[in-house]
């Protein structure tokens, strides 16, 4: 089928920060497997992805993160919710396993692929926990932005969330002692038919204020 840059804007247009969703409506698991893709396939920093997508489903997990998360009722109505986790921090470890896929994905030697493992323990490597923490963070965001467009591309209402306790999603979920921390939500699922913001035209600054054409 050709590309057709109309139909993207058209579901860019449709998407909107769902603030209910229609509980007894679920994402069909393969229809869920290509927005995971969608993440999975998110750009980041030298391709090194680092994060983890926690993907909550388990009813009895949810109702313990509702209270943590200001009790928005997206948390429990929602078909799935995906915790965007950063690794706290990368490691070189992470960077080793990075490599080594590399390798195998690409069908070559790792040795071959030593100078790139070293840009990247040069760059990323030298950066103190801290930093590299926060660095990981804004990498996540742009996996949150993938998954994002994803789910509007094939029909799935979506809601980016910040709002929740990121120390009590850690402890909850077990994240610390996997060297990761919550940096983000997003609710998936289809919108109920009485949200109202739904059917509220979609507010955004015009081009001219916007872009800077250089």
């Amino acid at each position: 089928m050709p590309f057709q840059p109309d139909a993207v804007l058209a579901q860019l247009k449709w998407r909107y920060a769902t603030k209910k969703f229609d509980s007894t409506k679920k994402i069909d698991p393969a229809l869920w497997a290509q927005v995971e893709q969608g993440a999975i396939l998110s750009p980041s920093s030298y391709g090194i992805q680092p994060w983890k997508f926690v993907v909550v489903t388990d009813p009895d997990v949810r109702k313990k993160l509702h209270p943590v998360s200001y009790n928005q009722p997206q948390i429990l109505d929602a078909s799935h919710l995906v915790v965007f986790a950063a690794m706290n921090p990368p490691t070189h470890a992470h960077i080793e396993a990075y490599v080594a896929r590399t390798a195998e994905v690409r069908g070559a030697t790792v040795e071959s692929l030593d100078g790139f493992k070293q840009m990247m323990l040069g760059s990323v490597g030298k950066l103190d926990a801290e930093k590299a923490y926060r660095w990981a963070t804004k990498q996540t965001y742009i996996a949150l932005g993938t998954f994002l467009a994803t789910a509007a591309m094939v029909g799935v209402d979506a809601c980016p969330m910040e709002g929740f306790q990121n120390d009590k999603y850690d402890e909850i979920l077990g994240l610390k002692e996997k060297g990761l921390a919550a940096v983000v939500l997003a609710t998936a699922g289809y919108r109920a038919a009485d949200d109202k913001y739904a059917s509220a035209t979609k507010v955004r600054f015009d081009a001219k204020d916007v872009v800077i054409r250089v």
